[in-house]
């Protein structure tokens, strides 16, 4: 058996995990997947070339690159008995902080929120896939993928239009106290995921690494939107707000593509 190590520049948090594991799944040479997040690092345990392991990780383009292979002899792998419950909690986490900030999006006018609801959507998409095709086929997987992929696109362009409506029309400012207040439990739900999930890899990992938790996309977008917040309320102006929306609206869509690139 070989052992090959990837880099993977753009793994940011267990959504990317997943995606991986998604892409990756049903290459029958592939025998176990060791993925360190922090370090951005995955490890392959395979029989036979990684041609075909390095093309599909290329596919996600998430900056994935064959460090090292060689040969090992571990054959025996444990299985985290665990994952399948905290994939459920993390699921459940997102899913319903997907419903507080679209709501409270909606009712203080935030778009800032709403794309950060949909950026919680597509991590609750991920996790779902995972765990909804689990023991099904790989082309089941595949479909699902593609609807979730397609689905998020589309509720990213509605908000993009909705952001193009606000920028030219005379809304009233979104309510800033309202996007800090959400972003700032948004923004620890979300590091409660990375908890959960990264505490379940290793020991070492039970207490959640600073330098972790503030190298996340999701995290960078919570606290992007809590500045936003701040500018509206200094600066007068809905600008802000609709700005960060934009970014975390494209965000979604690259996401989105990733999602779309399992299918194939």
């Amino acid at each position: 058996m070989q052992k090959s190590v990837f880099e993977i520049s753009k793994m940011d948090c267990p959504s990317e995990e997943n995606l991986i594991r998604m892409k990756l799944d049903g290459i029958s040479s592939i025998k176990n997947l060791d993925f360190d997040i922090p370090n951005r690092k995955l490890t392959v345990f395979h029989n036979g070339d990684t041609q075909i392991i390095e093309e599909s990780i290329a596919g996600l383009n998430l900056g994935g690159k064959r460090l090292t292979t060689e040969e090992t002899e571990e054959i025996e792998f444990k299985e985290d008995a665990h994952q399948k419950k905290l994939l459920w909690t993390v699921l459940a986490i997102n899913f319903a902080f997907f419903i507080i900030e679209m709501t409270t999006g909606l009712i203080s006018k935030s778009m800032g929120l709403v794309a950060d609801s949909l950026d919680m959507l597509a991590d609750s998409f991920v996790y779902g896939i995972s765990l909804f095709a689990v023991g099904g086929s790989v082309v089941r997987k595949k479909k699902i993928a593609t609807l979730a992929g397609y689905f998020q696109i589309l509720l990213a362009v509605i908000g993009f239009a909705e952001v193009l409506r606000r920028f030219f029309g005379n809304e009233k400012l979104p309510d800033f106290t309202t996007m800090i207040v959400v972003s700032i439990f948004a923004l620890i739900a979300n590091g409660i995921c990375l908890y959960l999930l990264q505490k379940s890899k290793s020991k070492k990992e039970a207490h959640m690494k600073a330098s972790m938790i503030f190298t996340s996309n999701d995290v960078i977008i919570n606290l992007g939107v809590i500045i936003a917040g701040l500018l509206v309320n200094w600066l007068n102006s809905s600008k802000p707000d609709l700005i960060i929306g934009s970014i975390v609206f494209i965000l979604v869509i690259q996401g989105a593509v990733r999602i779309l690139k399992i299918g194939k």
